[in-house]
């Protein structure tokens, strides 16, 4: 369990940082391209497509981010009116369907990369591998994040680590 906390930090740090670069990148493009349109009259050929696929990546790096900070839905209502030993399997139930989730989701991702592989961007002629890969990078965070929440609430991991 403690190799997985570790390998989730890692994940973790590697996500906030991909999704500060980024955000980065988006800041600058987008006013970089406002500013070409409208006070040059000139509007380049790539920006478009370098700013969305750029939010592509910040928003499934951010999501991943966002679950280990704790900004995922949940309706506990029902959690908090059961008895613990119900309340547990009910949590159980929901860290499966989200393992199911997200690793199915990874799945498809990686086949939406590598049936994209010769597809390229019509700007910048870049190949599609990339943009997509952002969902297998994000899902496969969330699936471990997840995966560690669930040992936890198990009981198999440091306290405070189930949610």
């Amino acid at each position: 369990m403690a190799a997985l906390h570790r390998f989730n930090e890692f994940l973790v740090k590697a996500g906030s940082w991909g999704t500060m670069l980024f955000l980065l990148i988006i800041a600058v493009v987008v006013p970089f391209e406002v500013v070409g349109r409208y006070v040059f009259e000139r509007m380049t050929v790539w920006s478009g497509e370098v700013s969305t696929y750029s939010l592509v990546w910040a928003s499934m790096l951010g999501g991943a981010v966002g679950l280990r900070k704790g900004y995922a839905i949940s309706i506990t209502t029902l959690v908090e009116v059961l008895p613990p030993a119900p309340a547990r399997l009910l949590k159980s139930a929901a860290y499966l369907s989200a393992l199911f989730f997200f690793g199915t989701l990874f799945g498809y991702g990686l086949f939406q990369a590598a049936y994209n592989a010769h597809q390229t961007s019509p700007a910048i002629g870049m190949m599609m591998t990339i943009p997509y890969a952002a969902l297998p990078a994000g899902f496969f965070i969330m699936f471990f994040l997840t995966l560690e929440e669930f040992l936890g609430s198990l009981g198999r991991g440091p306290k405070g680590m189930g949610r």
